[in-house]
């Protein structure tokens, strides 16, 4: 069983990202693993912009970039929180007026930018990543405005990495993109080290890419609009990176869903990605929305917490209210193993943890109306900003959490579920939720009393049964409905005893 979290002492923390395109605040709420974000702005600066022609930050942009910090100077005041940590990317890094403009921030807004070296930033982005996929595999790849760091990720760690002048201001940007000459450059710099970084599968860090991954959701009329964990096979992300760098300006501000912000670097930033598929051998992309950010938060946690989950993290702390019981979640994990663990399973080494998770979520209808809890939770479990979960698997957990608080009709976003869900893995949803909906009526919502009841598979007949002293808990109408839903689910017969 998957411990219950400890959620007991949240703390709040923010960190600003002066990078070569963007400035951003972002507030953030810790509870022991889960990463939940506050507050969220960024300021479009340009700072590395005139920097591949000039060796300086471009004037306009630092004028824009010390007006938004010293706004966030502001907002933080107003704000408590316990840690606050800025950094600077590759272009205070390289730019020969860097440590003007930092000290000058310095002196208008009292934040201490923490300048990151290129491998301070690959390492970073990389456990950025982890931090939103601990079971990462492959390489990271983080496009800014001015550099590409790429990292090798392996069992929650980073290997060496590396940092590239390849970021679309590196490329020509806001110029029209010239492939053939941005190409040749991309290539010189990938083919040495292609060797070193190649592998199936590459994370995407980066605005730039998160927009490409939007884009080709669109193209591609996919229904599930959540970037993080977006996977794209290679042809696919070919086809889109492609299909972006035959466009102009004016042709990708007529496609929905796509910053128009990012409208000048979208086709270096595809150029750059159709090379690392080709050079690294990738076969798979995957969209993180964690990057050097998260990845800071990451390291800055107690070695005990940064090894937990953060999905069942997450879930705890999205049901976690007051006057319901924190130990209902886990006490249902342990009440339905022995059963789900008799099935065939759905996701592999992965279904326990998708057992865990849907535990804890189990009350997260509680507070909402009778007749709409069901639509309203699996909505919120669908979109809900929780890391460690790809889309097949979000999409299951809000299935499941459907039917803990239903029998009738359908999901919603029928769409969402018949492309993602094969209908195995629809039904087994079904029967999960009738599971948490069993043991936590049956129950009343009570840890100790769930203990005094077992429910097993023997054979084709599903058991529930109660020691003596609380045989009567089977009694009455609804548990034995409830039990045979669950059994009808599971395509076997119901036994009381």
């Amino acid at each position: 069983m998957w411990p219950s979290a400890d959620s007991s002492h949240p703390r709040q923390a923010a960190v600003i990202d002066v990078g070569s395109n963007s400035v951003r605040l972002v507030i953030y709420r810790l509870e022991g693993r889960a990463i939940w974000t506050v507050f969220n702005e960024k300021a479009l600066a340009g700072l590395g912009r005139d920097l591949p022609a000039t060796g300086r930050l471009s004037a306009p942009g630092v004028e824009l970039a010390l007006a938004i910090l010293r706004r966030f100077r502001v907002v933080l005041d107003s704000c408590p929180t316990d840690d606050v940590t800025v950094v600077g990317t590759a272009a205070v890094r390289e730019a020969e007026d860097g440590p003007e403009f930092v000290a000058r921030v310095r002196q208008e807004t009292g934040f201490e930018i923490r300048v990151l070296s290129g491998q301070e930033e690959a390492r970073y982005a990389a456990l950025g990543v982890i931090a939103g996929h601990p079971d990462a595999e492959g390489v990271a790849g983080d496009l800014g405005g001015s550099s590409l760091e790429l990292v090798p990720v392996s069992r929650g760690a980073p290997g060496a990495g590396l940092t590239l002048p390849l970021g679309p201001f590196a490329l020509g940007a806001p110029k029209p993109l010239n492939p053939n000459k941005a190409r040749k450059l991309i290539d010189q710099r990938l083919a040495p080290l292609a060797r070193s970084f190649r592998a199936p599968n590459f994370y995407a860090v980066g605005g730039a890419w998160r927009n490409l991954a939007l884009l080709q959701m669109a193209l591609g009329d996919y229904p599930l609009r959540v970037a993080h964990e977006y996977e794209m096979s290679r042809a696919d992300a070919l086809d889109a990176a492609r299909f972006i760098q035959r466009q102009s300006e004016q042709s990708l501000e007529r496609i929905p869903g796509v910053s128009k912000k990012r409208f000048e670097t979208l086709p270096h930033a595809a150029l750059v990605l159709d090379a690392l598929i080709e050079h690294l051998e990738i076969e798979t992309i995957i969209v993180s929305a964690y990057g050097v950010r998260e990845g800071l938060l990451l390291e800055s946690m107690p070695p005990e917490v940064r090894g937990r989950d953060p999905l069942i993290e997450g879930c705890e702390a999205l049901t976690a209210l007051r006057g319901l019981s924190a130990e209902l979640g886990p006490a249902l994990e342990c009440w339905l193993a022995p059963v789900f663990d008799e099935l065939a399973p759905m996701f592999g080494a992965r279904d326990r943890l998708l057992l865990a998770a849907a535990c804890r979520l189990a009350d997260l209808g509680a507070r909402l109306h009778p007749d709409h809890r069901a639509e309203l939770a699996f909505n919120q479990v669908l979109r809900a900003p929780i890391a460690g979960m790809n889309h097949c698997e979000r999409t299951f957990l809000a299935c499941a959490v459907f039917s803990r608080h239903t029998t009738q009709g359908t999901p919603p976003e029928t769409a969402v579920v018949n492309r993602v869900l094969t209908p195995e893995r629809r039904q087994r949803a079904r029967a999960l939720g009738a599971a948490i909906r069993l043991g936590a009526d049956l129950s009343g919502r009570n840890p100790a009393l769930l203990a005094a009841t077992r429910l097993r598979i023997n054979g084709n007949r599903l058991v529930l049964s109660a020691e003596p002293a609380t045989r009567a808990v089977l009694q009455g109408e609804q548990t034995p409905k409830r039990a045979a839903t669950l059994a009808q689910a599971l395509k076997l017969k119901l036994e009381l005893g």
